[in-house]
């Protein structure tokens, strides 16, 4: 095992990062910015290195200063958490030169999903299911509109080089579609420096099914079950559950084991997330894209599975053995987690502020995963995401149940915050059902 990490992140997944290092007797080393110097994670890492100011750009995405904290410090490994740099192939491959371990997929791994067309034709001819769609970038408006005729109403124009729910939209005849084309194209360039855009099939009413992969030290790929990713705001997930109430037995079969194949199609190692759209009328389901990183819902596959999977991922990282069976997986019981977003729960619009109350809800099957206690201040220059509130049960009922007194029993006051959002989900009768898709928080509003 490493025993020196040094983890490229901030807030919640840091501090969540550093915990596991911890506990395994592994010193632990944060980066972070100017704005976030008081922030849980810096205190509770074994050592801390200012890295720039708040600026992104200038700290967390900043490689030469990352690269010169891990060099000061005696780091011997790398976790890049999700987001900023973590699917970044030239960094992956600038800290292996630079002879550190890099705890995530392969940059060959990480190149070959980060195209989205690419991936797509990948996982086509690996037998991988695919919404129809072009299979080269529609090189200008003209040749989308011709793609989009020969796919059918409504198509999804999507910007090759996208992720998180970026650089999407959707059009439903040719004139949407080349004020949509124009609009993607342009926030691609400004957004990943790339303007590729591809067009691809838009199903209305779908839900967003996902499956975490794990790649072995061995080179096996295993699948460690799916999770529902169905609450969603512009396109960016608020809830997830696993496992999903729409898959059958023989559904999870048959998702597992293309979620398999996707791995070893790019010799995968660490963990990866397959993400799919599921059409519950007819079962079918799609690939959509590979997460080559830890996702922000892991806790809820860890929870059913009873594993730890930032160990795993360093124990993949070291050349080790799981902690689990690979033969032997079963999932137990029900989870689900709440994204705590510093956000108006009507519109989701970003309200930072100073934490004036902070209280964690506690109990049997409840875990808060937070970036921020009383005092902290939530700026506007990163992400919303203030903690993930995850709960489990032995099924679904018991897991609402406990988060629904989860909800009520957390006190935040400060910053704007979605948890009334949440409490008026966990009694909506759609997500009470099971019987949901993409288009559950656009109908409660």
């Amino acid at each position: 095992m490493i025993e020196s990490l040094l983890v490229a992140n901030r807030g919640e997944i840091a501090r969540r990062v550093i915990r596991t290092a911890k506990r395994l007797g592994i010193r632990a080393i944060a980066v972070h910015s100017e704005a976030d110097a008081d922030l849980p994670f810096v205190t509770e890492a074994d050592e801390a290195v200012c890295v720039g100011p708040a600026n992104p750009a200038q700290s967390y995405r900043n490689v030469e200063a990352i690269l010169a904290a891990a060099k000061s410090t005696g780091a011997q490994a790398v976790h890049p958490g999700y987001g900023f740099l973590s699917e970044n192939a030239e960094f992956a491959r600038t800290v292996e030169a630079s002879g550190l371990v890099w705890v995530g997929p392969g940059a060959d791994a990480i190149t070959a999903m980060g195209d989205k067309i690419n991936a797509r034709n990948l996982m086509a001819a690996a037998g991988v299911p695919v919404a129809p769609g072009t299979t080269d970038p529609a090189a200008d408006v003209e040749a989308a509109v011709a793609a989009a005729t020969e796919i059918g109403y409504p198509v999804m124009v999507k910007a090759a080089a996208g992720g998180g729910g970026m650089g999407m939209g959707v059009a439903t005849d040719e004139a949407a579609l080349r004020a949509e084309y124009d609009k993607v194209r342009s926030f691609a360039e400004r957004m990943f420096g790339d303007g590729s855009v591809l067009i691809e099939r838009y199903f209305p009413r779908v839900r967003h099914v996902e499956v975490q992969i794990l790649g072995l030290a061995d080179g096996r790929v295993v699948a460690l079950g799916e999770r529902e990713c169905s609450v969603q705001r512009r396109n960016q997930k608020l809830v997830e559950e696993s496992p999903s109430p729409a898959v059958s037995p023989e559904l999870r079969e048959r998702i597992l084991a293309a979620a398999v194949r996707a791995g070893e199609a790019v010799g995968y190692r660490n963990a990866g997330t397959v993400e799919c759209l599921l059409d519950p009328a007819t079962q079918e389901f799609f690939f959509l894209e590979m997460n080559t990183r830890l996702q922000v819902e892991h806790p809820v596959t860890e929870y059913v599975y009873g594993v730890d999977l930032v160990e795993e991922q360093l124990r993949v990282a070291s050349g080790l053995a799981p902690t689990f069976d690979p033969d032997a997986l079963a999932p137990r019981g029900h989870a689900i987690e709440l994204r705590i977003n510093a956000e108006d729960p009507k519109r989701f619009l970003p309200g930072p502020g100073v934490i004036r109350t902070w209280n964690e809800p506690t109990g049997e099957g409840v875990r808060v995963d937070s970036g921020y206690v009383a005092g902290n201040t939530v700026t506007p220059f990163y992400d919303s995401l203030m903690a993930k509130l995850i709960v489990s049960g032995s099924d679904r009922a018991e897991a609402i149940e406990r988060a629904r007194a989860a909800v009520a029993a957390f006190e935040i006051a400060g910053p704007k915050c979605n948890l009334p959002f949440h409490a008026e989900l966990l009694e909506n009768k759609d997500f009470l059902s099971g019987d949901y898709d993409t288009t559950i928080v656009g109908r409660m509003r």
